[in-house]
């Protein structure tokens, strides 16, 4: 495969998954919303999906229609839902003999359904909760429909790269948001929203509960969201799926660069799996989390450069 055609499908897989968690991300901060109005505000997502500068923020952080309009939206912010699709649309458009027909037509469809007007006022001035489950739901049959109509090759093999390298990158970031609120509201883990909320954020409140039993504590919370090998959207289980996708490569890939990635991908999942956070420690997480961000992104620009030709 030329390394063009695969670094487009990578990007496909990473701009399509980026969707998928921000929106949940954005559908449960909204919920959340309606349990702290009083002090609610849109910071943190603003300047995750969004390239605004503090004085725009602060004009639009306390309103839930201006801050979902830019997030979902807006034309201008290229880390919007909409471009995040149009992008993906994009590339699947330039690669078509390497995806099928039919995810294709369920990006191209998505495409259309997320530009329309009429669900743009639906999340501004009626109902975002079941506006944004509908473009979760378009998310998920996309994802759905690459895993029941893709052959195994080197198309399914870069698609899946790009998703669980932004899988893993979106697990870390948002944990690291959470945490940061959870400790700096002082909250008894037990009582505190934020974890709830946290773990909404990742698809994973029911399989907590179905895990714990109803124990809810903050060490809890973070073993499931780092270390569960079986928790789609734990940052060990995207690891180790990373790899095993990864391996696929080596038959087609140079031994020299094959070697860089194998390291790099294999020290950040021991760097996981082998860590022993303390969840008392808000600092230590944190710097935690963020090393494991630096990580991701160091692998992120060793594909860029040894499997896609990017300077």
């Amino acid at each position: 495969m030329l390394s063009r055609v695969a670094d487009t499908i990578y990007w496909l897989g990473r701009y399509m998954e980026r969707t998928n968690g921000m929106l949940q991300v954005i559908l449960t901060q909204y919920i959340s919303s309606q349990d702290e109005a009083s002090d609610f505000m849109w910071r943190p997502l603003l300047k995750i999906y969004g390239e605004l500068s503090e004085e725009e923020i602060k004009i639009i952080e306390t309103s839930s229609p201006k801050a979902l309009e830019y997030m979902i939206f807006s034309r201008t912010n290229s880390a919007s839902a909409y471009n995040n699709v149009m992008f993906s649309r994009e590339n699947a458009r330039g690669i078509q003999d390497h995806i099928t027909k039919e995810v294709w037509q369920c990006l191209n469809d998505y495409y259309h359904f997320i530009r329309n007007d009429d669900l743009r006022k639906e999340v501004s001035m009626a109902d975002p909760v079941s506006a944004i489950d509908l473009l979760i739901r378009n998310g998920l049959l996309f994802t759905g429909t690459v895993d029941n109509t893709m052959t195994r090759g080197e198309g399914f093999t870069y698609i899946n790269i790009g998703k669980f390298l932004e899988r893993a990158v979106h697990s870390s970031d948002i944990t690291r948001i959470k945490m940061n609120e959870l400790f700096s509201k002082q909250q008894d883990a037990y009582e505190a929203p934020n974890l709830r909320y946290l773990l909404y954020s990742l698809f994973g409140f029911e399989v907590y509960l179905k895990t714990y039993k109803g124990n809810f504590t903050t060490k809890n919370v973070l073993d499931l969201i780092l270390y569960n090998p079986d928790f789609p959207h734990s940052i060990l289980y995207s690891l180790e799926r990373l790899y095993k996708y990864f391996e696929r490569l080596r038959p087609e890939s140079l031994p020299e660069n094959y070697d860089r990635l194998e390291f790099l991908i294999g020290k950040t999942m021991n760097n996981i799996k082998y860590s022993n956070v303390n969840e008392s420690d808000i600092q230590t997480l944190d710097a935690f989390l963020f090393q494991t961000r630096l990580d991701l992104f160091e692998i992120s620009a060793a594909f860029s450069k040894y499997y896609f030709g990017n300077t």
